[in-house]
This record gives structure tokens, sequence and C-alpha cells, in this order.
């Protein structure tokens, strides 16, 4: 068993736009708390947004950003002792209305790393985290422990957007954003879950021909080209492939950019779904009285629920939902480095830090 340290060697955000390392104390281990040694944590835009763009964290810095965290159990309750596990990217508090009604991914007083844990986060060499909503990894399959950090956002916020959306055998859905981060995943997961069309719209001609190799049947790039042009190219090939051009699509907007939004509700049609995944500060303007009209409806998905964590994990070790081509590893160290490659660039791959303390 790793030894239990006296401090937390962490990165902190000092403030918006600046990094600082710094050595923390591990706080006392309270009932049902488990000290997890972080074997990676993911770079995630969120934490880009907070980092770089001001978005408000709950807790205010100093803090510790990171959310996407794998590891190993190594001080608090006995029978998580020395067992590999996902840490939640959300944790539920389990005991309010919300919770009891089945939609404790968005309790209001819910523990997330990096933004409401105070100074606490993945970008560490360890942290303390409420032990029952963890996910363990019973067994890698070959796969690194700290690749598994991915599905604690990327991974699992798109299967809680499908569950969302209801996604089916036989389904059609549309996936804006679908070489990003997470949109890698969401083009999995749907066509894991039995989509028969999985179509993919994005910018970068790379990635949209990956896609077609992980979930998509179909990729419009969206590049010089206004909504009203990517819905003309998208009717093209269903009246080619003899799919409905206005009615009964999933669309999920994964980039939270005006433009992915723009396109995500001029594809939303006769009873559809359009799911807002992404997160931006813009408002949008649209015509209400559409949905009337198309029976449809638009929501929103925020995390996931942690029940559903070992079936992405299943999914996962089961060659399902392929993680291992989407991440590349880099030391904690690099820290400033990978958040600026990753705010000014379309990366290939999501950097996953390992600490190096």
């Amino acid at each position: 068993m790793a030894k239990i340290p006296d401090k937390i060697e962490t990165w902190q955000m000092v403030e918006p736009g600046k990094l600082a390392r710094a050595s923390v104390d591990v706080p006392e281990l309270k009932a049902g708390e488990v000290l997890v040694e972080i074997a990676g944590c993911g770079v995630c835009h969120t934490d880009l947004g907070f980092f770089y763009d001001g978005v408000p964290t709950v807790s205010k810095p100093p803090l510790t950003l990171g959310h996407e965290i794998s590891g190993m159990v190594i001080a608090g309750d006995d029978k998580w002792l020395g067992k590999e596990v996902i840490i939640p990217a959300v944790m539920p508090c389990n005991n309010c209305p919300i919770c009891a009604a089945g939609r404790g991914n968005r309790c209001l007083a819910q523990k997330m790393p990096g933004n409401s844990m105070g100074i606490y986060g993945g970008n560490s060499s360890h942290i303390v985290v409420p032990a029952q909503d963890l996910c363990e990894i019973p067994d890698k399959k070959g796969i690194p422990l700290s690749h598994f950090a991915v599905i604690a956002d990327a991974a699992t916020s798109p299967y809680q957007a499908a569950m969302r959306a209801e996604v089916k055998p036989g389904d059609l859905a549309i996936i804006v954003g679908a070489t990003g981060g997470l949109g890698v995943y969401a083009t999995q997961i749907c066509s894991a879950l039995g989509a028969k069309e999985v179509i993919g719209i994005a910018r970068n001609p790379e990635k949209l021909k990956r896609a077609l190799d992980f979930g998509a049947t179909h990729v419009i790039s969206s590049i010089d080209k206004s909504p009203r042009d990517i819905r003309d190219e998208f009717r093209s090939y269903c009246k080619e492939k003899g799919l409905p051009t206005n009615y009964g699509w999933k669309i999920f907007e994964w980039t939270g950019m005006p433009a992915g939004q723009a396109i995500a509700l001029e594809l939303l049609s006769f009873i559809g779904k359009l799911v807002i995944c992404g997160f931006g500060m813009q408002k949008n303007e649209y015509a209400l009285s559409r949905l009337m009209a198309f029976d449809a409806d638009i929501m929103g998905s925020w995390g996931c629920l942690p029940k559903y964590y070992p079936e992405v994990l299943n999914m996962v070790l089961d060659g399902k939902i392929q993680i291992e081509p989407f991440v590349e590893t880099r030391p904690m160290s690099q820290i400033k480095e990978a958040y600026e490659e990753a705010h000014a660039t379309s990366l290939m791959k999501r950097i996953v830090l390992t600490p190096d303390f």
C-alpha cells in the first residue's frame, strides 16, 4: 500500500490565468471518505473555461482545477483500500429531493473536484473524496490506470446525455461537435446503444475522417457553411439513404459555441429532441413557437449520474467504446504548457496529466 502523505502536492490556480506549485494539508478523513492517490487527471475544456475565460467556480481561487480523475484508494474505508477507481466528476449528496427524483447529476449540493470542493482538485498528487459513488476498476484489461480518468467526464457525460434523450436501437442521431473532447465519445456511445445513423458535424477534416472509424456513419464538415447549407447537405444525405429529413432525429450539441448551437437549432424538426451538452456564455434567439409546431423537445444535460459509471466502464472494457486512441499522457509538471496548447489548438487527443511531484 502506498505511503499516506503529510501533504498534498498540487498545482493551484492562484488567479485566472496563473498557476503555481503548492503543498496543502491533507484534510482529516471523515466517515465515508477516502484518500485517493491520483494516477491521472484529464484536461477538460471546463477547466480551461475556469482558467482562461473567468467562468466562475463555486470555490474561489486559490484552488486546484481538474475533475477527471482516476487513481488508487490508499486510506479510509477498509473495503476500498487498494482498489483502483474512477472518481465521478460530480458527486451528489444522495439526500435531497433532486437526488430522490433520480436527477442527482444536477444535485445542488453536489461535490465537483476543481470547482466546489474548496482548494482541492485533480491536478494534485492526492485527493479526499466521498466513497459512496466511486467506480471500481476491477480489471484494467491492459489499459493504463491514468487513461481511465477520461471516463470521469469525457465518456460518461455523453452517456448521461444519451439517457436523457432515451437513445435506443434504430434511432437517428446527430452529434454537433463530433470531433471534440466529448463528441468523440458521443458518437461511439450512440452507436454502441444501437443508433442506426450517427451523423457527425464538425470543422476539423482529419478528425471528421477519424470519426467514421469510431461510431459515425456519415460526417458533414461545417467549414465555411451556414446552418442552412448544412441542413441542405444533411437533407441530401437523408434522401440518398431513404431516411426521414424532417422528423425523429435526436441531436446532441457538444460545442457550446454559437455556430454549433445555430446548426443544432436549424436541424431540429418534428418530434425531434435537442440535447444541449456544451457550455457557452452567449445568448441565442429562437422562435419558441416552433417547438409547439414541431412537438419537439429541447433539454439540457449536466454531468453523469454515478450509477451509470460502471455501465460506461464495461463498455470500455468490452471494446464498445475506445479511449486509448483519444488519450495522451503528459507529466503534471507540464501543466502550464498543456493548458496553453489545449486552449490554443484543436488537439487530436485529450491530455491526461500524470503526477510527477
